[in-house]
């Protein structure tokens, strides 16, 4: 099955786990993202634990920032297994994460919880109808520094960090964060 190009409206946050009620023993899936170099597509597979069911994807994603949130044209094509194989040989570096779901006031959120060198990594997605549901979303209690609008997170960029580099990166925005409530 083929997905048509969509518009996604997104507001990210850095977070400090996951918010109740989800643990790391809930639902989730595995997901192994390959940043195939000097484009914007990925080859994503998805592997459900509870299930065992494996899903190949290689997607196109266009990103930019509208003020608060970020707006991602994403197209993507459902592969089989001959069509990843043969996709596969462009494979660049790879990404792992756990990704969790939960609705909170009436708004479904994904969680990543990054595996592997970013390894500490923990951030929450807002995905929402429209620029203007963007715009009014109030981040959640479990939130913690709105990093929307920061391409250092971008997951084409975070492929080429090592731990040491997202960790200071993790420090200076939550300082910077910190210093703007001080001026406030």
């Amino acid at each position: 099955m083929n997905k048509t190009p969509q518009t996604e409206f997104q507001r990210i946050f850095l977070i400090n786990g996951l918010p109740e009620p989800l643990t790391p023993a809930s639902g989730h899936l595995q997901i192994f993202d390959n940043y195939i170099e000097g484009t914007r597509f990925r080859l994503r597979l998805m592997r459900d634990p509870h299930t065992k069911v494996w899903t190949r994807i290689l997607q196109q994603r266009s990103e930019f920032t509208d003020g608060k949130q970020a707006v991602i044209n994403l197209s993507e094509m459902y592969l089989n297994d001959v069509e990843y194989g043969l996709f596969e040989r462009l494979r660049g570096r790879e990404i792992r994460k756990n990704r969790y779901f939960h609705e909170f006031d009436q708004i479904e959120w994904k969680f990543d919880i990054y595996l592997g060198e970013p390894r500490g990594l923990r951030i929450a997605k807002a995905d929402l109808a429209s620029a203007g549901q963007a715009a009014d979303l109030i981040p959640p209690p479990f939130t913690l520094i709105e990093i929307t609008n920061d391409p250092f997170f971008a997951g084409g960029n975070l492929v080429e960090k090592n731990f040491s580099e997202i960790r200071t990166k993790m420090e200076q925005v939550a300082n910077h964060e910190q210093q703007q409530i001080i001026d406030r």
